[in-house]
């Protein structure tokens, strides 16, 4: 299994961000890797509201946060987040800190195999609604440490916590996202689905129950986070090669997409411009 990668895929204005948040990745414990892609942890103390905007990657999240000056007015709390359809925003405000679990794309079913990952898709809800060991008790054990090695082993005794059965149907989900992050010449749902050795259909229904979404959404994301990357670190971005080496007919469908996902165009965003 992959280290956590230390890029900022996904990021909108990730110096914005990095300059007034602390964030950090680490590994679980290594028997926790099939399933979880890494622990996330960001610490804020803001003088003026900032508001975080995030291309999110196909995954589940669990997350353990607080936020407020007191932690008797603003108790630390637990949310599972689902795919989100589009730019996810954070307003971040005053002091707080977030403890978070990426499941890898295709990883979270086999820890609440009672639904489809589809059924979390574009929501955010109460941790306790999926998982009962995640109260209040359990997020102020996570969130309140004030060093780094000590919210990652709560972190690892509460997955290690949760029941979790291997599920093969899960690795290839995961494997095949992968393949799409890591190969540009997947472009098409249908060539994806024969070189697989999966009907269309098959394809459709395993990414519906173990990722959240559809290929075609997953092949989408991975094309825009790679644009995003690049009008991000470029100047000099040719926008017409760009879009063909993505896989697009023409640049007009990269500026479409790319300004339906960010919420500007790439050119604006390239020149500093962030979503409204």
């Amino acid at each position: 299994m992959e280290a956590p990668r230390h890029d900022t895929r996904g990021i909108v204005d990730p110096s914005g961000l990095l300059n007034r948040v602390r964030f950090r990745r680490h590994e679980p414990a290594e028997p926790l890797r099939r399933y979880v892609e890494w622990y996330w942890l960001i610490d804020w103390d803001l003088p003026a509201p900032y508001a975080s905007h995030i291309v999110p990657h196909p995954a589940v999240n669990l997350t353990f946060q607080w936020d407020g000056a007191d932690e008797a007015e603003a108790p630390p709390y637990a949310e599972v987040t689902g795919v989100a359809l589009g730019l996810y925003t954070r307003k971040l405000t005053g002091r707080g800190r977030v403890c978070g679990v990426k499941f890898r794309p295709g990883g979270f079913r086999p820890y609440a195999p009672e639904a489809p990952v589809s059924r979390w898709t574009g929501r955010a809800l109460p941790a306790q609604e999926v998982f009962p060991q995640a109260t209040g008790d359990a997020a102020h054990t996570i969130v309140t440490p004030a060093e780094d090695h000590a919210r990652v082993a709560a972190l690892d005794a509460f997955i290690r916590s949760l029941p979790c059965a291997p599920d093969l149907q899960a690795d290839l989900a995961m494997s095949l996202v992968q393949h799409i992050r890591t190969d540009r010449t997947v472009r098409r749902v249908g060539d994806f689905a024969r070189a697989e050795g999966l009907s269309v259909r098959a394809l459709q229904r395993l990414f519906s129950t173990y990722v959240g979404v559809t290929p075609k959404w997953v092949i989408l994301r991975y094309r825009i986070h790679e644009a995003l990357e690049h009008a991000g670190t470029r100047t000099d971005v040719d926008w017409a090669t760009l879009a063909t080496e993505l896989g697009y007919a023409d640049q007009a469908h990269l500026v479409r997409d790319f300004t339906a996902t960010v919420g500007v165009p790439p050119t604006a965003y390239a020149q500093g411009l962030e979503p409204g």
